[in-house]
């Protein structure tokens, strides 16, 4: 039997954060698949992408980035009333601000999500491959 290679990156850093942007690079993003849980100040995309890490760049496979320690959540140009509406992702950054963190997605169409963090801690996690 094949074992199955899921992926789990943390991120704590820079460094980190930038891998998980370049592996969610061009990953499509439903609007219903984007969660802030307010009270456990956690962020969650669900995104589908390909596996750039590995060898086999054409397979597909469904993963959850999850944000931890997220204050706030703005976006622009989402319209959230959609949720069947597609986003593509095509990369994520961070500012620094006095004792925060600004992380930014940035979304096709000039739309974005930035999240009001006090410390980086970003996780993606394979789910399942799409067959």
């Amino acid at each position: 039997m094949e074992k199955k290679y899921l992926a789990k990156i943390i991120a704590t850093e820079n460094e980190g954060l930038q891998m998980i942007s370049a592996c969610c690079a061009g990953a499509k993003v439903k609007i219903s698949d984007i969660k802030f849980l307010k009270s456990n100040k956690i962020f969650l995309l669900s995104v589908e992408r390909k596996k750039i890490e590995t060898d086999q760049k054409d397979k597909k496979i469904n993963s959850v980035c999850k944000f931890e320690f997220v204050d706030q959540v703005k976006s622009k140009n989402i319209d959230q009333n959609n949720k069947e509406i597609v986003l593509e992702l095509i990369g994520i950054d961070y500012l620094k601000n006095k004792d925060d963190y600004e992380i930014n997605l940035m979304f096709n169409n000039n739309a974005h999500i930035s999240l009001k963090t006090e410390t980086i801690e970003v996780r993606l996690e394979d789910q399942n491959e799409i067959k």
